[in-house]
């Protein structure tokens, strides 16, 4: 949907929600129902008043949290403040967090609280107020500013937890029997097993006896539908060892969530998360789509709840930089707009409709997070391009899967081979399978699936596995070194470590270096350490292959043992010449990061790079290949800004001022409190830590060699400069000039000439096919009188070498013509490749022979694949000494099969 579409959506939609019933005040009066916006400004301006400070939103990807795939809480992005890793720059921060849960994954749509995402509205205290302070707050902002009745908020505290319940009693004013005591698995909070916790505090809205289970006595615990949890206050003061004894936190915190989409159901008078303005416009354009109306059905609202659901933490997911793919948080991605599609596909939706909706979740929350505005036509092209690929997946997938579950009856299970089968050669997710399964009342064999997906991770493993270093944590050094490498490429050091890297390498920490360490996609520098100060005249050092940083420490990489030790004076001395090659391709790639955004638009941004000293690789988001004229305009722009001879200026500057300044920061970076800014004129403006040229008239000369895809939405190019485009450049000349030789063409007429020989070759090749299926047919027609018959059903089963798979195919449906009434099945080899076609007459098919069954069961005994409809299948590979075996095993069990079918 356009932006313009879904501003006059929206305006629609506002006429709608007219229709919602009011929540009442405290006296029993009609008042307005409150946006959503309204209630999260109104959120954030009353802490700001109680001296809050308001930080935005982290990303869904977290950035200082390896051990967490998606954002899922507000604490998140302060979880190494809680740590006691980092100080916090604000003692008071009020905040409105973005998260993300697949928990509950199968319960979205189904229920009026489950979502996928979520915002969450949070307040906390690093070491500054606590329980006296939030509890009086958090009562006054529901019941003084929102407006909620005091009578319909309950309140649970921790059983022991004195405090908390004098204060929700003596000073809060909240009547003893709406207080609760409860046990820890409710009311005491913890990061893990071990760290930071304490005891919890959650206020409840009573919905009324009629949202309950009928009994209008019931208190809180009793009835979990009736009261619903709204705020959660956590009260960290302690932190549990590995024993599980707690001990006082030297500072208390104070960490807080409420569920905004919770809170807007309460103060919009509806049952469900998923009838409030948060969810409905989404939902009410789908619905449009759909051509079926929103309450008329329950298990259309499933199908419309879940794409809303899913569509809108999409649109956040992919604007935070997730892109989808087969791993990971990309999985999760791709998962999650699979099952969209495919529920769009139950509605009777038949086009690709999830990426004409962004507009509208753009125009709900784009004003707050307004890297959605940034991003839209990124989120766009994303959603298109996995639909396109998935509308591919699913029709291919579900007809072969209805193939496999039509044999099976109710109960049975369907086996993991045929689930891998699925998935691997097709793309079809087994989430999909199981859901598709279970609607019939089959199961599958997860467990024989996930073998073989552990088979094949252990296969792709061993074949990417190369020879390198793995440093350990035991071999990882305490030390921290000091990179002096931005003003010179030589310095005299001392040696403050020697680790066993193992595999026979040996890692020198000193305490100042110039070496660059690997990191932002640079390669680390190589060189040489001299023990003595003026050998290195004598080139007596010893080579440095490789320079990695793990922790504080700059490791030195080095083969065998050395003779260095620690105290040791020592001269390190870069490699200048492979330095000065990895600068220029490294500030070549902000110029073509920049160039890319100037032609293709500022939603594209990086995904990934590599700057080696012989080239760079740089992954960045798009959902479509580039044409090769955007190819050209690229490349010209960014020659054009090295013929200007720009000259390449850094400052060091902390992070929130360099933000300010316009410099892009990458999204899976994780920057320092300083950090250094590349400004190339007005042209390019980036945060990076690597090292540079002066000026861009270094760089000489820029050539993209590729462009090609590595992931949904994400693209790759990879590219020359220097000498090494100079290189390709001669290279090239040379190639061509031997082309033209050969072809006894001049340069500019190669092309030309080659337009020619190439369509005399489709000629000679088009003739050669018709002569070879000619020769097939002939060769073949003697196959009529090896026809077999059982029970009265024939079968002719043979093969025939040097056919190619067209002539096969052609030779195949020959003999069909002839034997109308009979299985063919038709095996050739050609270059040492085996094909297969089986051919299922009519008659048979209608009493359960298949063409695919015939086949299967063959290369299944050969070691191919293929599939097929009913009457018609083909497949190849697999290994062609094992024909002439299982032709002759064909022969005995295929009249088993249709002596069992005529019967």
């Amino acid at each position: 949907m356009c932006r313009r579409s879904a501003r006059r959506f929206l305006l629609e939609w506002g006429c709608w929600k007219q229709a919602y019933s009011s929540p009442l005040n405290r006296k029993g009066v009609s008042v307005h129902a409150r946006t959503f916006k309204e209630i999260r400004d109104a959120f954030i301006a009353f802490f700001e008043q109680k001296a809050h400070c308001h930080l935005p939103s982290s990303s869904l990807v977290p950035r200082k949290d390896p051990t967490v795939l998606l954002t899922t809480a507000g604490m998140l992005q302060f979880k190494p403040i809680f740590m006691g890793a980092e100080k916090p720059e604000h003692s008071r921060v009020v905040t409105v967090q973005k998260c993300f849960r697949t928990t509950d994954l199968d319960n979205v749509g189904r229920t009026a609280r489950h979502h996928t995402f979520f915002q969450m509205l949070g307040n906390f205290s690093f070491g500054d107020y606590f329980k006296s302070e939030v509890i009086p707050w958090a009562w006054e902002f529901l019941t003084v500013n929102l407006e909620i009745p005091r009578e319909r908020l309950w309140i649970s505290v921790f059983e022991t937890d004195d405090e908390a319940y004098r204060i929700w009693h003596d000073v809060v004013g909240v009547a003893a029997e709406r207080i609760v005591r409860m046990g820890a698995e409710d009311n005491f909070w913890a990061a893990g097993l071990t760290g930071p916790c304490g005891p919890c505090s959650e206020i409840y809205v009573d919905l009324g006896v009629e949202a309950g289970n009928g009994n209008p006595d019931a208190r809180l615990g009793e009835d979990d539908t009736r009261f619903l949890e709204v705020w959660n206050l956590v009260f960290m003061e302690f932190n549990r060892d590995e024993s599980g004894q707690l001990t006082p936190l030297p500072a208390k915190n104070i960490d807080t969530g409420m569920g905004l989409e919770r809170l807007a159901s309460v103060l919009q008078g509806v049952r469900s998360n998923y009838d409030t303005d948060m969810i409905q416009p989404i939902l009410q354009s789908v619905a449009k789509v759909a051509g079926r109306a929103y309450g008329s059905d329950a298990k259309t609202d499933v199908s419309l709840k879940l794409i809303s659901d899913h569509l809108r933490a999409s649109v956040f997911l992919i604007a935070d930089g997730v892109v989808p793919s087969n791993e990971g948080r990309g999985y999760v991605l791709r998962r999650i707009i699979r099952r969209a599609f495919r529920h769009g596909r139950l509605l009777g939706i038949s086009e690709h409709f999830l990426h004409r909706q962004v507009g509208t979740v753009v125009e709900m929350y784009g004003d707050f997070y307004t890297e959605l505005v940034e991003r839209e036509l990124l989120v766009t092209e994303t959603l298109l391009e996995e639909e396109r690929r998935f509308g591919q997946t699913i029709d291919r997938g579900m007809a072969l899967l209805d193939e496999a579950l039509a044999g099976l009856s109710s109960g049975s299970q369907l086996d993991g081979n045929t689930a891998f089968e699925l998935y691997d050669t097709y793309g079809f997710p087994l989430d999909l399978t199981l859901e598709l399964a279970h609607e019939r009342g089959i199961g599958v064999d997860e467990a024989g699936f996930e073998r073989l997906m552990v088979a094949q991770r252990d296969r792709a493993r061993a074949a990417r596995e190369k020879a390198g270093i793995a440093f350990s944590a035991d071999a990882v050094a305490t030390a921290v070194s000091r990179f002096s490498g931005y003003v010179g490429l030589r310095g005299v050091s001392e040696v403050v470590d020697v680790l066993d890297l193992g595999a026979g390498k040996t890692g020198i920490v000193l305490d100042e270096t110039p070496f660059y360490a690997e990191s932002g996609g640079q390669v680390g520098d190589t060189g040489h350490l001299f023990g003595v100060i003026g050998n290195e005249a004598e080139g007596s050092g010893e080579a440095v292959w490789d320079t990695q940083r793990r922790n504080q420490a700059i490791i030195h990489v080095m083969s065998g043992a050395t003779g260095f030790q620690v105290g040791d004076q020592v001269v390190a001395r870069v490699d200048g010449d492979r330095r000065a090659a990895i600068r220029r391709h490294h500030t070549a790639t902000h110029l073509l990061h920049a160039a890319l955004r100037q032609v293709l638009g500022t939603h594209v941004t990086q995904a990934g790079s590599l700057v080696q000293a012989d080239g760079l690789r740089f992954d960045f988001t798009l959902a479509r290949a580039m044409t090769d004229a955007e190819i050209a305009q690229v490349e010209a722009l960014v020659n054009t800004e090295i013929l200007k001879n720009m000259v390449v200026d850094t400052a060091v500057m902390d992070f929130a001022a360099a933000r300010d300044s316009g410099a892009m920061a990458l999204f899976d970076e994780k920057y320092g409190d300083a950090v250094r800014v590349l400004s190339i004129g007005a042209f390019s403006k980036e945060l990076c830590g690597g090292t540079h040229v002066a000026s861009t008239g270094e760089i000489g000369l820029f050539k993209v060699l590729s462009e090609s895809g590595i992931a949904a939405g994400v693209r790759r190019i990879e590219a020359v400069a220097g000498l090494a485009a100079y290189g390709w450049a001669v290279q090239t000349a040379q190639t061509l000039r031997v082309v033209g030789d050969r072809l006894k063409s001049s340069l500019p007429d190669i092309p030309e000439r080659l337009e020619k020989l190439q369509e005399n070759l489709r000629a000679t090749e088009k003739q050669l096919s018709a002569l070879q299926a000619q020769l097939a047919v002939a060769r073949t027609a003697a196959l009529v009188g090896a026809v077999e018959e059982a029970s009265g059903v024939r079968f002719l089963a043979a093969a025939q070498m040097d056919l190619t798979p067209d002539a096969l195919r052609t030779a195949a449906y020959s003999l069909f013509e002839h034997l109308n009434d009979a299985v063919v099945l038709l095996v050739g080899v050609h270059g040492g490749k085996v094909s297969a076609v089986a051919l299922v007459p009519d008659p048979l098919i209608a009493r359960g022979v298949r063409a695919g069954d015939v086949l299967k069961r063959f290369m299944d005994e050969i070691g191919g694949r293929g599939s097929g409809k009913a009457n018609f299948a083909q497949g190849g590979g697999g290994d062609a000494t094992r024909i002439d075996v299982a032709l002759k095993q064909l022969k005995t069990w295929l009249p088993g099969l249709l002596q069992t079918v005529q019967t």
